[in-house]
């Protein structure tokens, strides 16, 4: 993201260090030929926005939804937001598009005109793809491939708006609204469901946060994860379709990802989302503050203590983990042995000072200096706020 990582994968992660006591720490580490970096950290993600271990912290606390989000995002207003919204399947990347047939399945041409419902014959499997000649063909599958019908522009499959299973190169997943072939700028052929926003949120919602958490967390998430999307949606990645469906948008799954308690979390705040100057806010959120937001793009993202985040469920609020030299050195070889740790700035928020901002590494062979994403990104640390221990 732009956005978060799952967190399925995040309250499974190992992680040390809870309660431990803030220290002041140098900003400045030798390190000697062989030795052990341990990096000790707080939170887990960019920082910006809400919390989602925060927002289930603050839930525990007795804050309801709206109360939860107008924290993490100080001085939006409340708006509403309808109308369907494109996404591109990453998962299919093929030039086709396959779907499971079922009844009740109808194609569209996107050049125009209406759906038509496709016959009951036996097929296993219909199909959308251009041939050599540019025309793209429906096709159906029984024992072998057969061209059905041609079409003006693309295909576009539905089914009344029951689920249609999209086959993919790794498998079969099925998606609410319509799935339809897209061309995008640079001529690339794409997947793309078209879908009501709120029905598109109930694949998102729990792949974002655990569904059994707390009802006003996973109220709080639907509006966040509402709220991005209507963003994405004014500011869209392609002419082909306005958001992804992975972390560097948001997570979405699909029909196959929704859950019942989740699905209840969107349909309690339906349509709700949150505004700035009367358009849809930019509401970033991440897994764990680790106790202060940090500073983004927008005054509603400001660096602000948080004290949801830290409750006792939440593993990434402290943690550390353990490198070799080696691994530095592997990673920045214009260092060559590495023998200094600088970090040069910090946001000033927190133990330690705060996120690092810029960091410098000193070696042998030379020196270099990056700025803390870039740290964090290369060596895989769960976020920028840390501080060192060298042995």
């Amino acid at each position: 993201m732009r956005v978060a990582p799952a967190l399925v994968a995040a309250v499974l992660a190992a992680a040390v260090g809870l309660g431990a006591p803030a220290e002041a720490a140098s900003d400045t580490w030798p390190v000697p030929a062989s030795a052990t970096i341990t990096v000790r950290g707080h939170g887990y993600g960019h920082g910006h926005g809400m919390s989602q271990y925060g927002a289930e912290g603050a839930a525990r606390q007795g804050l309801d939804y709206r109360q939860i989000v107008r924290f993490y995002y100080p001085g939006t207003e409340w708006g509403a937001a309808k109308r369907r919204v494109t996404v591109l399947v990453t998962a299919d990347t093929s030039d086709d598009l396959v779907v499971v047939a079922r009844r009740g399945l109808t194609v569209r041409d996107t050049a125009g005109g209406a759906a038509t419902e496709l016959p009951d014959n036996g097929a296993s499997r219909w199909m959308v793809a251009r041939s050599s000649t540019g025309v793209s063909w429906v096709s159906y599958r029984t024992q072998r491939w057969h061209r059905w019908r041609a079409l003006g522009g693309e295909g576009e499959f539905s089914a009344g708006g029951d689920p249609v299973a999209l086959v993919t190169p790794t498998g079969t997943r099925a998606y609410r609204g319509r799935l339809r072939v897209a061309v995008t700028s640079a001529g690339e052929r794409v997947t793309v469901n078209a879908l009501a926003l709120d029905s598109y949120l109930k694949g998102v919602v729990p792949l974002e946060i655990p569904a059994s958490w707390h009802t006003d967390a996973v109220r709080a998430q639907a509006v966040a994860a509402r709220t991005y999307a209507a963003y994405e949606r004014q500011h869209p990645q392609s002419s082909a379709y306005q958001i992804c469906d992975t972390g560097a948008c948001q997570v979405y799954g699909g029909y196959d990802a929704e859950y019942p308690a989740s699905n209840r979390a969107v349909e309690d705040t339906a349509h709700q989302i949150l505004t700035s100057h009367g358009e849809p806010a930019f509401t970033q959120f991440g897994s764990s503050s680790g106790g202060w937001t940090a500073a983004g793009s927008v005054p509603y993202l400001p660096a602000q203590d948080d004290p949801y985040d830290g409750w006792s469920g939440n593993p990434m609020h402290s943690w550390s983990v353990s490198l070799s030299d080696t691994a530095i050195e592997r990673a920045w070889p214009a260092v060559g042995e590495l023998r200094r740790i600088t970090v040069t700035k910090r946001d000033g928020h927190g133990d330690w000072g705060g996120r690092v901002v810029s960091i410098t590494l000193g070696g042998r062979s030379g020196r270099v200096t990056m700025s803390g994403d870039t740290f964090r990104s290369v060596l895989g640390l769960r976020s920028t706020w840390v501080t060192f221990r060298v042995n």
